[in-house]
């Protein structure tokens, strides 16, 4: 199994720290210990490395506390695989493999441990979906968009009741991101529903016109057409 990672670090990471904020609009009125970690996750990704060294400590005093946190552990996971894809874009492999085969690990030990915590699944799904993008098709790549369509669409059915009232920003991108990733698995058909649900719902929106592009080519929009549509800023 290769692993191509070397394009995911100048955009694809950023784009993983700004979509991870779905799943923290989306998720469950219940404390959560994204509140914690998030902005400083989100800056990390961005390439303050400090900040994302604050937010890998705090999942690990936690983690050694409770092995088993699924919020902890999905967080923690995105960490350790973005640091793999820096070893990537620095030419090094060896270095980088095993780092994202522990952070992939600890996402789906997330997701078994918490399946109905939108606030594990989006996290996961967000991530992968970043770093999917950026990778030429291959085995590795379909895999991480298996996982990556599991989540959303698990988080859809989830909320599919009360989906008009989640909010145009999280209903989009939890949208966009199923039709995005059944377009790059090839299920064109599957795709079209989605995106026909997110024109239909989010009417006027930027989320609309990307659902208008797609259709003329039913094919999966350019990496920077697939960023996040919000407010985030790094710090």
């Amino acid at each position: 199994m290769k692993l191509n990672l070397t394009t995911t670090a100048r955009a694809a990471w950023f784009l993983a720290a700004a979509g991870l904020l779905l799943g923290q609009v989306a998720a469950a009125e219940t404390p959560r210990f994204d509140h914690v970690v998030r902005n400083d996750f989100f800056a990390g990704f961005a390439g303050n490395a400090d900040a994302l060294d604050r937010a890998m400590a705090a999942c690990e005093k936690v983690l050694a506390e409770n092995p088993n946190h699924p919020e902890a552990l999905v967080w923690h996971g995105a960490g350790v695989y973005f640091r793999a894809g820096q070893h990537f874009m620095k030419g090094e492999p060896d270095k980088g493999m095993p780092l994202a085969a522990k952070g992939l690990a600890e996402m789906d030990k997330a997701v078994a441990l918490a399946p109905d915590n939108i606030g594990v699944r989006i996290p996961r799904g967000a991530a992968l979906a970043a770093a999917a993008r950026s990778m030429p098709a291959n085995p590795y790549r379909d895999g991480l968009l298996v996982r990556v369509l599991d989540d959303h669409l698990h988080a859809y059915e989830l909320q599919k009741a009360k989906l008009d009232q989640i909010g145009d920003h999280p209903r989009g991108e939890l949208l966009f991101a199923i039709g995005d990733t059944y377009s790059r698995l090839g299920k064109q058909d599957e795709a079209a529903d989605f995106f026909d649900k997110l024109a239909a719902m989010n009417p006027g929106s930027v989320y609309a016109q990307r659902a208008a592009k797609w259709r003329e080519s039913r094919a999966p929009l350019p990496l920077a057409e697939t960023r996040c549509v919000g407010c985030h800023v790094a710090r």
